[in-house]
Protein backbone atom coordinates (compact mmCIF):
# COMPACT_ATOMS: atom_id res chain seq x y z
CA UNK A 1 0.00 0.00 0.00
CA UNK A 2 1.59 3.05 -1.04
CA UNK A 3 1.79 5.96 2.15
CA UNK A 4 1.16 9.35 1.64
CA UNK A 5 3.85 11.99 3.39
CA UNK A 6 2.88 15.04 4.72
CA UNK A 7 6.47 17.15 4.28
CA UNK A 8 4.52 20.21 5.39
CA UNK A 9 5.24 20.02 9.14
CA UNK A 10 8.73 18.73 8.31
CA UNK A 11 11.76 21.11 9.67
CA UNK A 12 13.65 21.79 7.19
CA UNK A 13 15.60 24.56 8.40
CA UNK A 14 19.10 23.51 9.95
CA UNK A 15 22.90 25.37 10.72
CA UNK A 16 23.86 24.73 7.36
CA UNK A 17 20.87 26.63 5.36
CA UNK A 18 22.37 29.48 6.99
CA UNK A 19 24.86 29.47 4.60
CA UNK A 20 22.64 28.93 1.62
CA UNK A 21 23.06 24.97 1.56
CA UNK A 22 20.36 22.72 2.26
CA UNK A 23 21.05 19.44 4.47
CA UNK A 24 19.23 16.73 5.71
CA UNK A 25 20.61 15.45 8.88
CA UNK A 26 18.90 11.90 9.86
CA UNK A 27 19.33 9.63 13.17
CA UNK A 28 18.90 6.20 13.26
CA UNK A 29 17.55 4.78 16.36
CA UNK A 30 17.30 1.04 17.39
CA UNK A 31 19.00 -1.71 18.70
CA UNK A 32 22.32 -4.14 18.40
CA UNK A 33 20.49 -4.75 14.76
CA UNK A 34 21.18 -0.79 13.90
CA UNK A 35 24.00 0.14 16.37
CA UNK A 36 25.75 -2.67 13.85
CA UNK A 37 26.61 -5.68 16.06
CA UNK A 38 27.70 -8.82 14.18
CA UNK A 39 29.74 -11.74 15.72
CA UNK A 40 32.58 -13.08 15.16
CA UNK A 41 35.64 -15.75 16.57
CA UNK A 42 33.86 -16.34 19.20
CA UNK A 43 32.87 -12.82 20.23
CA UNK A 44 30.43 -10.13 19.38
CA UNK A 45 30.65 -6.40 18.84
CA UNK A 46 29.93 -2.98 16.65
CA UNK A 47 31.35 -3.62 13.02
CA UNK A 48 32.20 -0.49 10.65
CA UNK A 49 30.35 -2.65 8.21
CA UNK A 50 26.89 -1.94 9.60
CA UNK A 51 23.45 -0.71 7.95
CA UNK A 52 23.65 2.69 8.78
CA UNK A 53 26.91 3.45 7.47
CA UNK A 54 26.18 1.68 4.39
CA UNK A 55 23.56 4.05 3.90
CA UNK A 56 25.42 7.01 4.58
CA UNK A 57 27.74 5.93 1.70
CA UNK A 58 24.86 5.69 -0.70
CA UNK A 59 23.10 8.67 0.06
CA UNK A 60 26.51 10.69 0.16
CA UNK A 61 27.25 8.83 -3.19
CA UNK A 62 23.90 10.62 -3.83
CA UNK A 63 24.15 13.61 -2.94
CA UNK A 64 27.75 14.62 -1.09
CA UNK A 65 28.06 16.16 2.33
CA UNK A 66 24.48 17.25 2.14
CA UNK A 67 22.92 14.28 3.82
CA UNK A 68 24.28 13.37 6.86
CA UNK A 69 23.09 9.87 8.93
CA UNK A 70 24.18 9.14 12.36
CA UNK A 71 23.72 5.86 14.21
CA UNK A 72 22.36 6.39 17.52
CA UNK A 73 21.45 2.48 18.05
CA UNK A 74 22.04 0.89 21.22
CA UNK A 75 22.14 -3.05 21.66
CA UNK A 76 19.91 -4.40 24.42
CA UNK A 77 17.18 -2.06 24.25
CA UNK A 78 13.78 -1.79 23.44
CA UNK A 79 10.97 0.70 22.18
CA UNK A 80 9.34 1.42 25.50
CA UNK A 81 13.12 2.47 26.60
CA UNK A 82 13.48 4.98 23.98
CA UNK A 83 10.01 6.36 24.74
CA UNK A 84 10.67 6.48 28.40
CA UNK A 85 14.25 7.79 28.57
CA UNK A 86 15.13 4.57 30.24
CA UNK A 87 17.29 1.57 30.49
CA UNK A 88 21.30 2.02 28.60
CA UNK A 89 20.20 5.18 26.84
CA UNK A 90 19.05 6.86 29.48
CA UNK A 91 18.86 10.81 30.38
CA UNK A 92 16.02 12.35 27.94
CA UNK A 93 13.13 10.90 27.00
CA UNK A 94 12.04 10.42 23.24
CA UNK A 95 10.13 13.92 23.26
CA UNK A 96 13.13 15.85 25.35
CA UNK A 97 15.70 13.53 22.63
CA UNK A 98 14.17 15.09 19.62
CA UNK A 99 13.50 18.69 20.79
CA UNK A 100 17.06 18.84 21.03
CA UNK A 101 17.67 17.48 18.12
CA UNK A 102 18.31 18.43 14.66
CA UNK A 103 17.37 15.34 12.08
CA UNK A 104 14.49 15.94 10.09
CA UNK A 105 14.28 12.29 9.68
CA UNK A 106 14.41 9.52 12.87
CA UNK A 107 14.18 5.91 11.35
CA UNK A 108 13.18 3.49 14.32
CA UNK A 109 14.01 0.07 14.10
CA UNK A 110 13.09 -2.68 17.19
CA UNK A 111 11.13 -5.94 17.90
CA UNK A 112 13.81 -8.42 18.30
CA UNK A 113 14.72 -7.35 22.54
CA UNK A 114 10.87 -6.84 23.08
CA UNK A 115 10.79 -11.14 22.17
CA UNK A 116 13.94 -11.39 24.61
CA UNK A 117 12.30 -9.71 26.99
CA UNK A 118 8.74 -11.35 26.51
CA UNK A 119 6.73 -7.80 25.86
CA UNK A 120 3.54 -8.57 24.74
CA UNK A 121 2.51 -7.48 21.04
CA UNK A 122 0.32 -4.72 22.09
CA UNK A 123 2.64 -3.34 24.14
CA UNK A 124 5.17 -3.10 21.58
CA UNK A 125 2.27 -1.46 19.04
CA UNK A 126 1.68 1.02 22.01
CA UNK A 127 5.19 2.10 21.63
CA UNK A 128 5.82 2.86 18.50
CA UNK A 129 2.55 4.36 18.12
CA UNK A 130 3.67 7.08 20.87
CA UNK A 131 7.22 7.36 19.27
CA UNK A 132 5.46 7.87 15.63
CA UNK A 133 3.07 10.47 17.09
CA UNK A 134 5.83 11.99 19.39
CA UNK A 135 8.35 12.43 16.21
CA UNK A 136 5.24 14.32 13.91
CA UNK A 137 4.88 16.11 17.28
CA UNK A 138 8.10 17.27 17.28
CA UNK A 139 8.55 18.25 13.17
CA UNK A 140 10.14 14.97 12.39
CA UNK A 141 9.82 12.70 9.73
CA UNK A 142 9.54 9.27 11.51
CA UNK A 143 10.43 6.29 9.45
CA UNK A 144 9.78 2.88 10.58
CA UNK A 145 11.61 -0.25 10.43
CA UNK A 146 10.88 -4.23 10.92
CA UNK A 147 13.63 -6.17 12.41
CA UNK A 148 15.52 -8.90 10.47
CA UNK A 149 14.53 -12.66 11.28
CA UNK A 150 16.11 -14.55 13.57
CA UNK A 151 17.05 -18.22 12.50
CA UNK A 152 15.60 -19.68 15.63
CA UNK A 153 11.62 -20.47 14.43
CA UNK A 154 10.00 -20.39 17.58
CA UNK A 155 11.66 -16.85 18.08
CA UNK A 156 10.62 -15.88 15.05
CA UNK A 157 7.30 -16.84 14.85
CA UNK A 158 7.19 -14.39 18.24
CA UNK A 159 9.16 -12.08 16.35
CA UNK A 160 6.67 -11.94 13.48
CA UNK A 161 3.78 -10.59 15.70
CA UNK A 162 6.32 -7.81 16.68
CA UNK A 163 6.80 -7.19 12.89
CA UNK A 164 2.60 -7.26 12.65
CA UNK A 165 2.43 -4.45 15.11
CA UNK A 166 5.04 -2.14 13.40
CA UNK A 167 3.76 -2.17 9.84
CA UNK A 168 0.17 -1.61 11.43
CA UNK A 169 1.82 1.52 13.11
CA UNK A 170 3.16 2.67 9.97
CA UNK A 171 -0.40 1.73 8.01
CA UNK A 172 -2.61 3.35 10.53
CA UNK A 173 0.27 6.99 11.04
CA UNK A 174 0.43 6.75 7.32
CA UNK A 175 4.56 6.57 7.52
CA UNK A 176 7.20 5.21 5.46
CA UNK A 177 8.09 1.42 6.40
CA UNK A 178 11.11 -0.49 5.69
CA UNK A 179 9.91 -4.14 5.53
CA UNK A 180 13.34 -5.79 6.25
CA UNK A 181 11.82 -8.56 8.23
CA UNK A 182 9.70 -9.39 4.76
CA UNK A 183 12.55 -8.76 2.31
CA UNK A 184 15.13 -11.15 4.17
CA UNK A 185 12.91 -13.89 4.08
CA UNK A 186 12.86 -13.55 0.17
CA UNK A 187 16.68 -14.82 0.51
CA UNK A 188 17.68 -18.00 -0.64
CA UNK A 189 19.51 -19.58 2.71
CA UNK A 190 19.59 -16.25 4.46
CA UNK A 191 20.03 -17.78 7.53
CA UNK A 192 23.08 -18.42 6.03
CA UNK A 193 23.94 -14.46 6.45
CA UNK A 194 23.02 -14.09 9.88
CA UNK A 195 26.55 -14.12 12.49
CA UNK A 196 24.14 -15.47 15.38
CA UNK A 197 20.46 -15.75 16.07
CA UNK A 198 20.16 -11.80 15.72
CA UNK A 199 23.02 -9.83 14.32
CA UNK A 200 23.55 -9.99 10.52
CA UNK A 201 26.75 -10.29 8.53
CA UNK A 202 28.40 -7.32 7.16
CA UNK A 203 26.97 -8.67 3.61
CA UNK A 204 23.22 -8.82 4.72
CA UNK A 205 24.03 -5.60 7.04
CA UNK A 206 24.75 -3.84 3.21
CA UNK A 207 21.69 -5.66 1.79
CA UNK A 208 19.18 -3.67 4.54
CA UNK A 209 20.95 -0.36 3.85
CA UNK A 210 19.89 -0.93 0.13
CA UNK A 211 16.65 -1.26 1.45
CA UNK A 212 16.37 1.66 3.66
CA UNK A 213 17.95 3.41 0.66
CA UNK A 214 14.82 3.10 -1.61
CA UNK A 215 12.75 3.96 1.13
CA UNK A 216 14.60 6.87 2.50
CA UNK A 217 16.67 8.53 -0.87
CA UNK A 218 12.63 10.07 -1.93
CA UNK A 219 12.28 11.54 1.11
CA UNK A 220 15.86 13.14 1.13
CA UNK A 221 15.62 14.30 -2.56
CA UNK A 222 11.92 16.42 -1.95
CA UNK A 223 13.54 18.07 1.39
CA UNK A 224 16.52 19.24 -0.58
CA UNK A 225 14.78 20.10 -3.15
CA UNK A 226 11.97 22.02 -0.95
CA UNK A 227 9.12 20.63 -2.87
CA UNK A 228 6.18 19.03 -0.19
Amino acid sequence: MAVTVAFAAIATATPGEAAGAPQVLIEAYGDSTTLGITCRNGGCGPQPDNAVTFLQDELRSAYGDRVSVTNLGIGGTMATQLRDGTGKRGGLSWSERLAASHAQIVTINYGINEVMQNLTPEQFYEAETELVKTARAQGKLPVLETSNPMPDGRRNARLAEMVAMTRRVAAEQHVPLVDQFAYILTLPAWQTMMSDGAHPKPDLYRLKAQQDFRVIDPLVKRLLDGTS
